[in-house]
């Protein structure tokens, strides 16, 4: 808590120098360093991702500030290579790329490293992959340095598509280095979503209940969420209903409920019934003893799993019983293509569809594979040759009655029909 008020003094202090000319020239020149305006900005952006959701206004304030900072210094301040990674870091951090450009023209003295400069515009003008091998290493160099956490993270964004293993290692770097941060909540949010794409089960779960225990107040939890129900459902068979429970443990009920809802209605629509029934049990349960807002909505998504049940005259009452009106257009949608699908099953079959078929063989007489392929000779039988055309030319264009190749083809593949149906028999007559 110090640490914060700290922090904020020290963000109302440089704000307020900023404003006002007279206070910055009575203020000793060094306290507006650019790497002393970095540790505010910093500061803002954790406390973004941490909760503190009216810290936005804050952080695009002091990336405005920051800008303007270092477009008005005086070159001989990046002799000092804390500021030359803030400067970086400022960049990297959601910052304008024209000032990286400003600064590397104005670089007389060589203060900035080209290659992390080169990697970085080129990232910055969507040509990260043309340096992703130079950025892998750059990262791996830089690893200890500050400016690590950020190259690695950006390294990781650049290889996601074409190398996740590779991506994956990088994001690791990141969150490891700068933990309870922006970096490591993007790290482990995108970590999450490689292991949803490549169907990576175990990490992807063990990311998920990091990013759990430290970020569920971020903005991008409903993200995260979202991500996290896709690798469940999708892994429904090899998820233990225990560990879901065990990572939504450290929600508060009410974003339990939402998760749990999610699950259900993502299994439901994807014809996993034992999934959806143990979360709309797990909606149910977090609402015992209060007025359960969202029981009605689970039971509609526990109804749509159970059509394909033994128990589907319950879920069909679940289905129709809630008001559509409570319902999102979507899920709308849902309750009437479910309403449909169960009509369907429940309707009483047409009589006329249980009569047999033509010509059946009422006298249980064995078809032999002889009297198969003579049926099927017969024209208009299922699979039969094609039917002669006008002048005696099947639609090959070729003449059954006068080819002796396809008589020969017709012999042959009786008698091997005849030999098959031989060894069958005396098969059977040996056991």
């Amino acid at each position: 808590m110090a640490r914060r008020q700290h922090c904020y003094v020290g963000f109302v202090a440089l704000g307020l120098a900023m404003l006002s000319p007279a206070a910055a020239n009575a203020q000793d020149p060094d306290d507006l360093a650019p790497y002393k305006m970095l540790r505010s900005l910093q500061f803002v952006q954790d406390s973004v991702v941490t909760g503190d959701h009216s810290a936005g206004e804050m952080q695009r304030f002091m990336l405005g500030t920051i800008d303007t900072r270092l477009r008005t210094v005086e070159p001989s301040i990046f002799e000092d290579d804390r500021n030359v990674d803030a400067a970086l870091i400022y960049t990297m951090s959601g910052g304008n790329p024209q000032t990286l450009e400003y600064l590397i023209a104005h670089d007389v003295n060589g203060y900035f490293d080209n290659r992390v400069t080169d990697v970085l515009r080129k990232y910055l003008s969507g040509k990260g992959l043309l340096v992703a091998k130079t950025l892998q290493e750059t990262a791996r160099e830089y690893r200890d340095k500050k400016i690590g956490p950020y190259l690695a993270l950006i390294g990781g964004n650049v290889l996601i598509a074409t190398k996740p293993t590779d991506a994956l290692d990088l994001y690791d770097q990141a969150r490891l280095a700068a933990p309870g941060t922006i970096v490591e909540e993007a790290a482990l949010r995108r970590s999450v979503a490689i292991c949803v794409d490549k169907g990576m089960l175990d990490r992807g779960m063990a990311y998920s209940q990091r990013y759990v225990r430290r970020f569920l107040h971020s903005p991008y939890a409903s993200q995260f969420a979202d991500l996290f129900v896709t690798l469940v459902v999708g892994h429904d068979h090899d998820v233990k209903p225990q560990d879901v429970i065990d990572i939504l443990s450290f929600m508060d009920a009410p974003r339990q409920r939402e998760v749990y809802l999610r699950i259900a209605r993502a299994a439901a629509i994807s014809g996993k019934p034992e999934l959806a029934r143990m979360a709309v049990g797990r909606v149910q349960s977090l609402g015992g003893g209060t007025d359960n807002a969202f029981g009605p909505l689970a039971d509609f998504y526990g109804g749509m799993a159970g059509l394909p049940t033994e128990d589907i005259d319950q879920a069909a009452k679940n289905v129709s019983g809630i008001d559509g009106d409570a319902l999102s257009r979507r899920d709308q949608a849902l309750q009437e293509a479910a309403r449909s699908v169960a009509e369907q099953i429940l309707r009483a079959p047409d009589p006329a569809s249980l009569t047999q078929a033509s010509n059946p063989n009422t006298d249980h007489q064995e078809i032999t594979s002889e009297k198969a392929a003579a049926i099927a000779m017969q024209p208009g039988a299922p699979g039969a040759l094609p039917e002669p055309v006008p002048g005696g030319v099947a639609s090959t264009g070729r003449s059954q009655d006068t080819d002796p190749s396809f008589n020969a083809f017709v012999t042959t593949s009786r008698s091997k029909l005849d030999e098959i149906d031989g060894l069958l028999a005396q098969e059977g007559n040996e056991q």
